[in-house]
């Protein structure tokens, strides 16, 4: 068992002591160390820890303080701007401009950033993947100044944490894992999967907040509602055009 997998919290307050470069850079290696598709290593790893680079960063990432707390920032990207300029230096004509290219590397990209995360949790260091890349990764694009070919795709926040927050509640296994085949499910199915979160104190307090009937209702009408999420989808295709993955 991997205690870093089983202890994982999203930490959201962050001390100001810095990391150690050495650490950092054995954090770093356990990415590079990651699964990735045919070995191309389609992916990279922006490290921020400029203040007013963070500062920048913290302003796409809706204001979210621990992006400024966090003494290190990563942006983790799908790339094909170095293969691609590889592959041209060697009289191989690249063909990924397109979206299973992009898909690709954003798969290797997210399996690269959870290496780190566990590394980093394994080391005691904290971390909170920050999926407001999503909405603005035009911006963020500018800011870290990325070439076509290259879109960030996840970013982390690393650094020692300031708080213990408990451990976040997961669905039963029945919920996920599915045996030989898929097994689709029942309302019946349904209510019992979802029983202990709707019914914890927890949700209440966020059904009362949000002045909804549910905790389902929460998620679609509050969190991720049906009009950011094509809103958000058209800022990204763009971001995928412009940045060459899309003709």
């Amino acid at each position: 068992m991997i205690k870093a997998i089983f202890e994982h919290r999203s930490i959201r307050k962050y001390k100001e002591t810095a990391i150690d470069e050495n650490l950092l850079e054995e954090i770093l290696e356990a990415g590079i160390r990651a699964s990735n598709t045919g070995n191309m290593q389609v992916y990279s790893i922006i490290v921020t820890k400029d203040k007013d680079i963070r500062e920048k960063l913290w302003e796409q990432h809706f204001k979210q303080n621990m992006v400024k707390q966090a003494p290190v920032i990563l942006t983790f990207c799908a790339d094909f701007n170095r293969f691609n300029k590889w592959c041209e230096y060697r009289n191989a004509k690249p063909g990924y401009d397109n979206f299973l290219s992009f898909f690709t590397a954003s798969v290797d990209a997210v399996i690269a950033a959870q290496n780190v995360a566990l590394q980093a949790e394994e080391a005691g260091l904290g971390i909170c993947y920050l999926g407001t890349v999503n909405y603005t990764a035009d911006k963020i694009i500018d800011i870290l100044e990325l070439p076509k070919g290259v879109v960030p795709v996840t970013t982390l926040v690393l650094g020692y944490p300031d708080e213990n927050p408990p451990l976040s509640p997961r669905l039963p296994a029945r919920a996920v894992i599915h045996r030989e085949k898929y097994s689709d499910f029942t309302e019946a199915e349904i209510n019992e999967i979802y029983k202990e979160t709707e019914n914890s104190d927890f949700t209440k307090q966020l059904i009362k907040e949000n002045q909804t009937e549910n905790l389902a209702q929460i998620f679609t009408q509050k969190r991720y509602t049906e009009k950011n999420n094509v809103h958000f989808s058209e800022l990204l295709l763009n971001v995928l055009k412009k940045q060459g993955f899309l003709n």
